[in-house]
C-alpha cells in the first residue's frame, strides 16, 4: 500500500475515533442542556403556582383537608405536563426542591417525566408539590440529533478522507518522482538523472541532494571497479597465457623423461583451472556491474534444444536420459550468451550430481502472467544446510565432483541481471529441481 493511502487511512481512523467519542458523549451533552432548560421551566411554574396559591384554592383542590391521602392533580391534554399537590409532613433537613426522572401513569398511559418535587408549609400544614414535564420529546429529539450528527460526521469523514488523499498526493508528488527517476536507477549510475527535483518541502529537496551525492560516489566506485576488472583481466590472464605457452613448448622437448612430462602436464592443468576461475570471477563481476547489453530476443525452447545436442555425449557416458518437455516458445529480451550460460550451468549441474541411468527433465508453463522453466534431476539431492549455500562462490555440494563451485554463483548473477527468480527444491537421494520464474510473460 502506498504511503499516501496509509496516511489518508490513518487520518480517517483518527477522525473516526474522535467522531465515535463525540457521538457517545453527545446524548449526555444534549441531556444536560435540555434538563437545564426544563429545570428552569419547572422552577418558573412552581414559583407562579406558589405565588398565586391561597387557602381557598387549596380547599378547592383538596375536598377533605383532614385526609392526608387526598391529592389534587391536573395535566395537559397531551400528557406533556402534570401537577400534583398532596399533604406531606415536613421532615428536618429535607430539601425544599429536588429534581428527578421517573415514570408516571396518567389515564392508563405511562411516560417518563422530569419531575420537580417541592415541599412547603402553608397555614401550618405541610404540602408536597410535584410538577412534571414529559421527556418523550427530549428522547426523540436526542435520537434525531444523534442520527443527524452521525450522518454529518460520516459525510465529513468521507470529504476529509478524499481531501487528505488528494492533498497527500500533492505533497508526496516530489517523493514519488524521486523514486521513479532516481532510486529506481540506483543500479544504473550511467543513466542516473542528476537534475534537481522541484519540491516545496525542504525535506524532499534535501533527500534529492543527498541521493545525487550518493550516486556520484556510486558512479565513481563503479568506474574504479570496472577499471580494476580490466586491469585484472590483463595483468593476470596475460602471464598465465605466457606460462602456458612456455610449458607447452617444454612438452615438445624429447629429452624429457616421463616424470618431468607428467609434472609439466599437471602444471598446465593447474593453469587451465586458474584461468577458468579468473574468467568465471570476471564474468560474475561484469554481470554485477551491468557491463552486458540485454537487447536480444531469446527463445528458451531453442536454447534448450541446442544444449541437448551439445551435452548429449556427456549424458550418454553416464547413461542419463534427457527428457525435453518444453511446450512454449517463450521469447523475451535479454543477453543470449548469458542465458545460455545460465541454462548450461543448471543442466551440467544436474548431470554432475545425477545418478547413473538417471533422468533430467526440463519442462515449462505459465502461472498467471508469469512463465517458468524447471530443470529436474534424479540425483543425490541436498539437505537444508546445503541449500542455504549453493549460490555462494566456491561452494560445492560434493567434494567427489570436479569444479570450482562457481557455476551456480554465475547462474544466480545472470538470473539477477535478467530479473529472473531462482527457486530450489531438493530431497536427499531423490533429486533436485531448479525453477526459473520470469517476471512477465511476453
Amino acid at each position: 500500500m502506498k504511503i499516501k493511502h496509509q496516511l489518508a487511512i490513518f487520518n480517517a481512523l483518527t477522525r473516526l475515533l474522535v467522531i465515535l467519542i463525540l457521538w457517545l458523549m453527545l446524548p449526555i451533552l444534549v441531556q444536560n442542556v435540555v434538563y437545564h432548560h426544563i429545570n428552569n421551566s419547572l422552577l418558573e411554574k412552581k414559583k407562579k403556582f406558589i405565588e398565586h396559591l391561597n387557602q381557598e384554592e387549596i380547599n378547592d383542590f383538596i375536598e377533605n383537608p383532614d385526609d392526608s391521602t387526598e391529592t389534587f392533580s391536573e395535566f395537559s391534554t397531551l400528557h406533556n405536563e402534570f401537577l400534583v399537590l398532596s399533604h406531606a409532613p415536613i421532615k428536618p433537613r429535607h430539601k425544599n426542591s429536588t429534581f428527578s426522572n421517573d415514570y408516571r401513569k396518567i389515564e392508563g398511559e405511562e411516560n417518563e417525566y422530569r419531575i420537580l418535587e417541592h415541599h412547603f408549609v402553608y397555614g401550618g400544614q405541610g404540602y408536597k408539590l410535584e410538577i412534571g414535564s414529559s421527556l418523550s420529546e427530549v428522547n426523540d429529539l436526542t435520537f434525531v440529533i444523534r442520527f443527524f450528527i452521525l450522518i454529518v460526521f460520516v459525510v465529513i469523514l468521507l470529504i476529509t478522507f478524499l481531501a487528505d488523499t488528494f492533498y497527500i498526493e500533492y505533497l508526496l508528488k516530489p517523493f514519488y518522482k524521486i523514486i521513479d527517476t532516481k532510486i529506481r536507477r540506483v543500479n544504473e549510475p550511467e543513466t542516473f538523472d542528476h537534475t534537481p527535483i522541484k519540491a516545496a518541502s525542504r525535506d524532499f529537496r534535501e533527500l534529492d541532494f543527498v541521493l545525487n551525492q550518493m550516486m556520484d560516489r556510486i558512479a565513481e566506485v563503479f568506474k574504479k571497479e570496472k577499471q580494476f576488472i580490466s586491469n585484472v583481466s590483463h595483468e593476470l590472464l596475460t602471464p598465465i597465457a605466457l606460462l602456458k605457452n612456455k610449458l607447452e613448448n617444454l612438452l615438445q622437448n624429447e629429452s624429457l623423461d616421463d616424470n618431468a612430462f607428467d609434472k609439466i602436464a599437471g602444471s598446465l592443468k593447474t593453469l587451465d583451472m586458474l584461468k577458468k576461475i579468473i574468467n568465471n570471477l570476471l564474468l560474475i563481476s561484469r554481470i554485477d556491474n551491468n557491463q552486458y547489453e540485454a537487447n536480444e530476443e531469446i527463445n528458451l525452447k531453442e536454447i534448450v534444444s541446442d544444449l541437448q545436442e551439445d551435452l548429449q555425449d556427456r549424458m550418454d557416458d553416464r547413461e542419463i536420459h534427457f527428457i525435453n518437455k518444453i511446450e512454449n516458445s517463450f521469447v523475451f529480451l535479454g543477453n543470449k550468451t548469458l542465458i545460455h550460460i545460465l541454462i548450461y550451468n543448471l543442466v551440467t549441474n544436474a548431470i554432475k550430481y545425477n545418478k547413473p541411468e538417471g533422468n533430467i527433465i526440463i519442462e515449462d508453463g505459465f502461472v498467471g502472467e508469469h512463465y517458468f522453466i524447471k530443470v529436474k534431476d534424479s540425483g543425490i539431492g541436498m539437505d537444508e544446510s546445503q541449500l542455504e549455500k549453493i549460490f555462494s562462490r566456491f561452494a560445492r555440494i560434493s567434494s567427489d565432483q570436479e569444479g570450482q563451485g562457481l557455476g551456480l554463483a554465475i547462474a544466480q548473477s545472470v538470473a539477477a541481471f535478467h530479473h529472473i527468480e531462482i527457486k530450489v527444491e531438493s530431497v536427499i537421494n531423490e533429486g533436485t529441481t531448479f525453477t526459473l520464474w520470469f517476471q512477465k510473460a511476453n
